[in-house]
């Protein structure tokens, strides 16, 4: 199969264009994405099969290799802002390993906003 990367990718249009490694461009439509990806972001590395299409070559199959880093993602908050935020979630764990103890859950919605908490705590790690 085919590599290369998107040379640029038009979600409202449905379609773009890669190049291929070996040199060419090849039209990409969006029913060729793989399921659960609604665009191409420009520059990432794909692989795909290729057929003859009416102006060209087409992609088909298309499967993403490396997805480009998020720029948000990328973003990490300063281990000074973190080792407070990380000792506030000592406290709040502890408080409810005390409930624990005692045979006690948290409420659901105390529960949600916990694990609410910890998602984003874990995601600012490893961003």
């Amino acid at each position: 199969m085919p590599t290369g990367k998107v040379k640029w990718y038009d979600t409202d249009k449905g379609f773009g264009f890669l190049t291929r490694d070996d040199g060419g461009d090849v039209y990409v439509h969006s029913s060729a994405l793989p399921e659960g990806v609604p665009a191409l972001k420009p520059g990432a590395r794909v692989e795909f099969g290729v057929a003859a299409g009416r102006r060209g070559e087409q992609a088909l199959a298309v499967h993403v290799l490396d997805p480009l880093p998020s720029v948000v993602a990328g973003k990490r908050k300063p281990a000074e802002d973190m080792a407070v935020i990380v000792e506030d979630l000592i406290k709040l764990l502890d408080g409810v390993g005390n409930s624990l103890r005692r045979g006690r859950y948290p409420a659901p919605a105390e529960a949600k906003k916990m694990a609410a908490v910890l998602r984003a705590v874990a995601t600012d790690f490893d961003a």
